[in-house]
């Protein structure tokens, strides 16, 4: 887990600079910059840009636009035109006048050598910071080569407005031509002479490429140093930061050199947008400026929280999302107690395609599933979270789903047909007929049915998971390592990663191979959605389209299918976790098309058919069974379907019947069958807690209704049910469960019941 960590913090791009904030002197931030050009927030605009720049009419004017170079567009359309957006935010700004700051002075005193527009930057920073600072400008003006470039309109208006909320002295025709007096009467000295100007002995040759620390307490940069106009201004403001580091640490620094940004961009959902060209000589009209604004792409490296759902969702990136995590494995409270990210590690669906799409490979989802195992470890994980679908794993592991047989004529098995637990669960006809086909082309196939782990490891519990694996594996071994035949996407998946010698394929691979063929679908136009654990089996994705064209039915694309497919709220099992984050999850997933669906995992079926959406799974295709519109089973349901599969096989096989079921019947309705099911409430389970409450006589009645109301813990839940004798079992009218422990219940443990209850 910590080398995820160290993945995410060293190797996470969202924080690069976009590549013209990069190339930028001043680092000015595009991306916040833009949208208030963008949204005509003028005033907003200009004194961001006035922050970053210190002189914004003449920065305005003199930028050299290498920001155009790097720009994206470049390729595509053309540069987005920032030096006319900078123009922009000038000319429509209505409120110029800079800020005042109440601070205290400081007793430090600059000496600035230069009253060209590189020593003024520094003035004007240090001023704004309240330090006493002192201009030495040899000539009778400041302004320095800008007089031969620009109009002394422009540049000395904006000199005297950044200027008039400060204090500074200015001393003309002052010639400095040592620095040893200079720095007698100073705490730190900036030189900046200009072109051609007087270097003090400090160096050489002239040329470098920022501010230099030139002496203890002097530094040098601006036009004398090669700076253009625009980068002489950028010189004064590092000076101004440097200088004010050296007088409170007594440090002499230089800049951090300049790394090129790392970001990297995916472009190809980029739409093209032809520049705005400017109806005004020398600049935009107000919605040219903020046409242009908008063909900025913002450029940022986020394609995990685009193409992430749990990323967009919480709106954090990865780097946000580890130190939330971090501080909740970790915490620093008192009481030892950090819950910042328990629902947020619990969200993940781990499905793998942030690991697809981010251009440093960092795979969030297993980094989330790390977490969880550590967080179950410390026992901080709440149990609510996985107990239902832990109680449902054991439940197909059970002697009352789990079957395995292996053909008695077959010496060793070429195949052995894993269908998973939830094939089953859905439609138990979906196991039984897939494997009287693969009998009759294979007779030597095998079949085990049971679960594969996967709610013990989305859990994070680890040694369960690892204990699944075992079993399996040695039963694989048992069989002669045959190839297996998955029926659910998810098994395979998950073999795929823990238990990498088992090779096989998709029931659907084999159904293809034999030339089996799907329902014809006359021309109808389907939308083939791809479960998000297929992501890596392209040879599966293919022939479940092959057959599907073969069939007549005519696909069109989704935006995320292929590696690139999403989840449909089914992996990591979040719907106890974060209930309101599933729904969103699945009504992204139904609408992203009118079209109807076709899927090959059952779970994606039920979890789309439960919502509305049209579709079928491709072996309702194949084997010719249910509608588009077909509801799924409820969970009660699903847990019966998986006895009925072991039941169909038992008789089927080996002519032999499961044991009678004595379990109480019930009585439901339609309304409280939908409320159990909504509230993941277990027909079997109220079938206990009456049980228990006829045995005990602990039980309210109510004469006026006849009916009888009782409870019982089952696990960490505590199960309520209202219910009345109908012949020979019990109606339910209602039910209902809530994580609560009623005290001195001993005589549930089997403990005689205290006297002074």
């Amino acid at each position: 887990m910590n080398e995820m960590k160290d993945r995410i913090r060293n190797c996470c791009l969202e924080k690069e600079a976009a590549h013209c904030v990069s190339s930028c002197p001043f680092r000015l931030d595009i991306r916040e910059f833009v949208p208030r050009v963008e949204r005509g927030a003028f005033n907003l605009a200009y004194r961001f840009y006035a922050n970053a720049v210190a002189f914004p009419r003449i920065v305005a004017e003199v930028c050299d636009e290498r920001c155009r170079l790097d720009c994206p567009r470049n390729d595509l359309d053309g540069a987005v035109n920032l030096k006319l957006l900078e123009k922009a935010a000038v000319a429509y700004a209505t409120r110029t006048a800079p800020n005042s700051y109440n601070m205290p002075p400081k007793d430090k005193r600059i000496a600035v050598v230069g009253g060209g527009i590189s020593g003024l930057a520094c003035a004007l920073r240090l001023a704004n910071r309240k330090y006493e600072v002192t201009v030495f400008e040899k000539s009778g003006r400041v302004g320095g080569h800008l007089w031969d470039i620009m109009s002394p309109d422009i540049f000395l208006k904006d000199i005297e407005e950044q200027f008039s909320k400060e204090r500074y002295s200015l001393l003309l025709n002052t010639e400095v031509k040592s620095l040893d007096d200079i720095k007698k009467g100073y705490d730190a000295v900036y030189a900046a002479t200009g072109k051609g100007g007087e270097l003090f002995g400090l160096f050489e040759d002239a040329a470098a490429d920022d501010v230099k620390a030139a002496a203890e307490g002097v530094f040098i940069g601006g036009s004398i140093l090669g700076a253009s106009s625009a980068e002489a201004v950028a010189h004064g403001l590092k000076a101004a930061a440097l200088i004010e580091g050296y007088v409170k640490t007594g440090l002499m620094k230089e800049p951090e050199p300049h790394v090129p940004t790392r970001i990297k961009l995916d472009l190809k959902d980029v739409v093209t947008a032809s520049p705005v060209m400017p109806s005004a000589d020398g600049g935009y009209m107000e919605t040219e400026a903020r046409a242009e604004a908008a063909r900025c792409l913002r450029c940022r490296c986020d394609s995990c929280i685009r193409s992430c759902d749990m990323m967009a969702y919480f709106q954090k990136f990865p780097k946000l999302i580890e130190e939330e995590v971090h501080i909740t494995i970790n915490p620093g409270t008192l009481d030892g107690n950090g819950t910042v990210a328990t629902r947020l590690i619990s969200t993940c669906s781990q499905c793998g395609l942030c690991g697809k799409v981010c251009p440093e490979q960092i795979d969030v989802g297993k980094f989330m599933r790390e977490s969880h195992r550590a967080m179950r470890e410390k026992n901080a994980m709440p149990w609510v979270f996985h107990e239902f679908w832990l109680n449902d794993m054991e439940f197909s592991r059970s002697e009352k789903a789990a079957f395995f047989y292996v053909p008695p004529s077959a010496p060793a098995c070429r195949y052995l047909f894993f269908p998973g637990c939830q094939m089953g669960a859905s439609n138990p006809r979906y196991v039984t007929e897939s494997y009287r086909i693969l009998k009759e082309h294979f007779p030597d196939t095998a079949i085990l049915v049971t679960c594969c782990g996967a709610p013990a490891l989305w859990s994070g519990d680890r040694s369960i998971y690892d204990g699944i694996c075992r079993e399996l594996e040695e039963k694989w071994r048992q069989l002669g390592m045959p190839e297996i035949i998955f029926g659910c996407p998810t098994c395979r998946e998950m073999m795929r990663e823990s238990l990498p010698l088992i090779k096989g394929s998709m029931i659907s691979d084999v159904f293809h191979d034999l030339g089996i063929k799907a329902v014809v679908g006359g021309g109808q136009k389907i939308s083939l959605f791809d479960p998000c654990a297929a992501r890596d089996f392209p040879e599966t994705r293919e022939k479940v389209r092959e057959m599907l064209m073969a069939a007549g039915y005519v696909l069109q694309p989704l935006e995320y299918e292929g590696e690139r497919a999403k989840c449909c709220s089914w992996g990591g099992q979040i719907s106890i976790a974060n209930p309101p984050y599933a729904r969103w999850l699945t009504d992204k997933r139904i609408t992203e098309t009118a079209n109807p669906y076709v899927v090959y995992c059952t779970n994606c079926r039920d979890i789309f058919a439960e919502a509305g959406k049209p579709v079928r799974h491709i072996l309702d295709l194949i084997l010719d069974l249910g509608g588009w519109d077909e509801r799924p089973p409820t969970y009660s349901k699903r847990r019966r379907n998986r006895e009925l599969v072991k039941e169909d096989l038992m008789k089927e096989l080996l002519d032999e019947d499961m044991p009678k079921d004595d379990t109480l019947p019930l009585l439901i309705s339609k309304d409280v069958e939908e409320k159990l099911h909504r509230e993941k409430i277990l027909e079997d389970d109220l079938a206990f807690v009456i049980s228990f409450c006829e045995k005990t006589g602990r039980k309210l009645a109510d004469p006026a209704s006849g009916h009888f109301t009782g409870y019982c813990e089952i696990g960490h839940m505590t199960c309520w049910v209202e219910y009345s004798h109908e012949g020979e079992g019990c109606r339910i009218h209602n039910a209902y469960s809530h994580r609560m422990k009623i005290e001195l219940e001993e005589v549930w443990h089997g403990r005689k019941q205290k006297p002074d209850l």
